[in-house]
């Protein structure tokens, strides 16, 4: 499964669960970036793609307002696979509170999903 993690800047977040995920589970691929184009050239960090989009197979986003910025630029046509994990950006690169959060609202959004 191809699955996509993004935040604003890509920095902290979704970087984090990217480097999380990939080490713990190898069995699928995984992918970040950040949806913000001032952030992310700022920061030097991955700007999200419309081929990003259509790559992954589900994208986790970290707030509402990401959501909002893919409806925004593409419409309704990635929004079923977008689950958002509700995580504030209040948290720094390998934060363990961070991945503890990832884990738990990851887990939880997807079986509710299910």
């Amino acid at each position: 499964m191809n699955v996509l993690f993004l935040c604003t800047a890509n920095l902290n977040r979704s970087k984090t669960a990217e480097v999380h995920f990939a080490a713990k589970d190898p069995a699928n691929v995984y992918r970040s970036a950040g949806l913000s184009e001032k952030e992310c050239h700022r920061n030097g960090t991955t700007l999200c793609t419309e081929a990003m989009l259509q790559w992954a197979d589900v994208v986790f986003v970290m707030e509402r307002s990401h959501v909002r910025r893919i409806e925004q630029y593409t419409g309704q046509r990635f929004l079923k696979k977008v689950i958002n994990l509700d995580i504030p950006d209040v948290y720094k690169f390998g934060e363990t509170e961070l991945i503890e959060k990832l884990e738990d609202n990851r887990e939880a959004k997807v079986n509710a999903d299910r």
